[in-house]
């Protein structure tokens, strides 16, 4: 601590580039503190540090296995946080000066790199703007925020009571709520179900740009007493609540009476949620993928051909490419992209849906004679009886798809309620004006992606990094991934991009499928670290899931993937 001071007290008023004599590590008594990166100007982007307690006091039982230690790493990663913002100044001078940050968590639980637990240690990352005045070092204020908000923080959210403030019966129903919503989650398939929605959950969100909970007039969500399940989870025993089983669900209901907040739950129910959060036992299926249509999207070699058959002149759909895909060529792309990746449920919405790719009404069955688009509607009955992968569509407008329905759920003022059998009787009054097609469904072709199609070059350098939630950044193209509603962190979007760098750095060529899974499974087995860093710190990423990586790396426009031999 003194030798810190001291160095800060040589550069006091020094150019700020001084600060880089602050680089290493700093023995501060209850935590080390290392200067990974010094930022180089306090306009720059800030410097990079880790605080590593030398001792880790917290019950062994709130780590002791792999779901249990991302949970409260979790939990301490928002401890931070929190401190942060009630210890630490903030600003102090210009450009970033006294900004202190720790990877923003969402509403969900991730493998992330901004906290690792050792039986030994507790090891936080972040983001620090050290003092400047004008462009000059400030000593005095850097003293503040180095020796004594700092060690405040860590006192106050790395070190259990009573020695700090960490409440371990708060990470104790922190990592517990985890617990039960992963075991649910495994429950699924054994239960012939797809995805569980707890009674009492709450869905709604407080608004279109925030995942917290509506607060007020939200209504907490009840089964139908048909569909009704209990499970028993080893925290929190006996719950209950709606099961949706394998199969074909059709979802209906009016505008704003909650039918799209469902299908947003369920398609961010691959994810375990905070306590709090309203959607801590609202699961689905690990593997689930939200389909929509995306016009102008990339497609390379994808194999669309059981969706959409040959195209005029006899163009195959076999191998299918475009630079700017229409509405339903990529739904039909997404859907095969799915599918050769590795899905067992489809979420479907019409409101984000191709028209002429959800259904064709007799007249225009009649009129268009030469239409190679197979609607959905034929579909997702083969689905699940040919390739055992099950569909939840929510639809408002399309009375039709009430014939492929194994069971239909309506939803009135956010309440569900059984209607199948009010479903058939209206079939029988209003019988479908065209038969349905009766098919069988094939999964599509895999295919090889080359890695010498994606170019990392900008200039003299590889760049291969996120830009935000919705952007990756490929050397000198953006790729955009704002329609991938199942990445919810920014953090994911960074180590995609890693993940595919790592990929075009090796060379070579791989199966779509391999890759993106064997990647996953490799970082989920090695740490998120070992995706690279600067001098140690690892930056901000979050864990992504195969289907993410795949779907990012296919958006690749000069992407080269074709037929697997």
């Amino acid at each position: 601590m003194q030798r810190l001071g001291a160095t800060l007290d040589r550069i006091d008023r020094r150019g700020y580039g001084a600060y880089k004599d602050l680089s290493g590590p700093h023995d501060l008594g209850r935590f080390t503190l290392f200067m990974d990166r010094v930022q180089r100007d306090p306009f720059a982007p800030p410097s990079l540090v880790r605080v590593r307690t030398k001792e880790n006091a917290f019950d062994r039982a709130l780590f002791e296995n792999a779901v249990r230690r991302v949970a409260f790493e979790d939990f301490l990663t928002r401890s931070v946080e929190g401190e942060i913002r009630a210890v630490m100044r903030g600003d102090r001078g210009s450009g970033g000066s006294g900004r202190v940050e720790i990877q923003r968590p969402s509403q969900v639980v991730l493998p992330r790199t901004s906290l690792v637990v050792e039986p030994g240690n507790v090891e936080a990352r972040m983001a620090v703007g050290l003092p400047a005045r004008g462009r000059s070092v400030d000593a005095r204020a850097a003293r503040k925020m180095l020796l004594e908000e700092l060690p405040e923080v860590v006192r106050r959210s790395l070190v259990p009571a009573p020695e700090g403030d960490v409440n371990e019966e708060r990470a104790r129903l922190h990592v517990e709520t985890v617990g039960d919503a992963e075991h649910l989650r495994g429950l699924l398939p054994e239960l012939g179900l797809v995805a569980f929605v707890a009674n009492g959950a709450v869905l709604p969100r407080e608004s279109g740009a925030s995942d917290r909970p509506l607060r007020e007039g939200a209504v907490p969500f009840k089964s139908p007493e048909e569909y009704r399940v209990e499970v028993d989870l080893p925290n929190q025993g006996v719950v209950s609540g709606m099961g949706i089983p394998e199969g074909v669900t059709l979802v209906a209901g009016g505008g704003f009476h909650g039918k799209s907040t469902l299908l947003s739950a369920l398609s961010w129910g691959v994810y375990d949620h905070v306590p709090g959060d309203g959607r801590e036992l609202a699961v689905a299926r690990e593997d689930a993928v939200k389909i929509r249509a995306e016009d102008g999207r990339s497609v390379s070699g994808v194999d669309i051909s059981a969706m959409i058959g040959d195209l005029p002149g006899g163009r195959t759909t076999e191998d299918f490419s475009t630079s700017n895909a229409s509405g339903s060529t990529s739904q039909a792309a997404n859907i095969a992209e799915a599918l050769e990746v590795g899905t067992s449920l489809l979420l479907v919405d019409e409101d984000t849906s191709a028209t002429n790719f959800m259904i064709r009404d007799e007249r225009m069955r009649e009129l268009v004679r030469s239409e190679p688009i197979s609607p959905f509607i034929d579909l997702v009955r083969p689905l699940h009886r040919s390739l055992g992968v099950s569909t939840v569509v929510v639809v408002g407008g399309v009375g039709d798809y009430l014939d492929v329905a194994d069971r239909v759920i309506l939803l009135e003022d956010y309440a569900p309620s059984e209607a199948t059998s009010r479903a058939r009787e209206i079939t029988k009054k209003f019988p479908p004006r065209a038969p349905l097609a009766c098919r069988e469904m094939r999964p599509p072709r895999e295919r090889t992606v080359h890695a010498s199609s994606i170019d990392l070059r900008r200039g003299e350098r590889q760049t291969a990094r996120g830009r935000g939630l919705g952007t990756i950044e490929l050397g000198r193209e953006r790729v955009d991934l704002s329609s991938l509603e199942q990445l919810v962190e920014a953090g994911q979007t960074e180590a995609v991009a890693r993940i595919i760098g790592k990929f075009v750095g090796a060379g070579g060529a791989r199966g779509m499928r391999e890759l993106a899974r064997e990647a996953v499974a490799f970082v989920s087995e090695r740490g998120l670290d070992s995706l690279g860093g600067f001098d140690g710190h690892p930056g901000e990423m979050s864990l992504p899931r195969a289907q993410e990586v795949a779907a990012a790396i296919n958006r690749v426009h000069l992407l080269r993937a074709g037929r697997r031999l």
